[in-house]
């Protein structure tokens, strides 16, 4: 699952991308909200950790463009905030939010509440992921490149649905490995995949780049 985190503060913004990385999620942060911004018109995150007091548009803002906009008014929010007083947490909550943590905060207890909001997600029986000329149907477990059908093995199709979940985000070859393999794999194994992805994808595979000494991305730009 991808996860946004929007908080100005560095050691913060580590610390909190850090903790998530280890729990298994794939994370992209932002220090201000322009970034942000165009980043939700590419890919749509599972969930927003939101700090408040923010360069630009506060945290409140963003809470309320997220509600006001029918793509964005379902992804959970949690808002992260020094502010400590019950009004404070209670004009965040009644803006949408859907959990509010006061700074300083418990790294557990921050990764918990994360993890709990996104177990009370519906499970979404038709997803359809796309990506340029690319389209997987989650719910019929199948490919097409071009319009034409492709034949993918299991962990071929499980590595496609995880390239196309986060778009332009390099994902690091060890958490790849353990999301799709597990502990029983090595980087050899991830290479030959990687590689009979490209070529059943014909033309398409392009899109799956190498980033080196770190892993890969889908992405159309060079």
């Amino acid at each position: 699952m991808l996860i946004y985190i929007v908080e100005d503060d560095p050691s913060i913004r580590e610390l909190e991308s850090y903790a998530l990385e280890k729990s298994g999620y794939i994370v992209k942060s932002f220090e201000e909200t322009t970034d942000f911004y165009d980043s939700m018109k590419v890919r749509t995150p599972d969930l927003i950790l939101l700090d408040i007091m923010l360069p630009g548009d506060d945290g409140l803002t963003v809470l309320r463009n997220m509600r006001n906009e029918p793509a964005f008014s379902k992804i959970p929010i949690i808002l992260v905030s020094a502010k400590t007083t019950e009004l404070d947490r209670v004009k965040g909550l009644d803006l949408g939010a859907d959990d509010y943590i006061c700074k300083p905060f418990s790294v557990m207890e921050m990764v918990s509440r994360v993890k709990a909001r996104l177990r009370s997600i519906p499970v979404n029986s038709q997803t359809v992921l796309c990506f340029e000329e690319i389209r997987l149907s989650d719910d019929t477990r199948t490919v097409t490149a071009g319009g034409s059908t492709v034949e993918l093995t299991y962990k071929e199709y499980e590595l496609l649905k995880m390239f196309l979940s986060s778009p332009k985000i390099v994902l690091r070859r060890d958490d790849i490995l353990d999301r799709i393999w597990g502990h029983d794999s090595t980087g050899r194994t991830l290479d030959v995949h990687i590689r009979t992805l490209r070529g059943k994808l014909d033309e398409y595979g392009k899109y799956i780049k190498t980033v080196r000494n770190v892993g890969y991305k889908l992405d159309k730009d060079d």
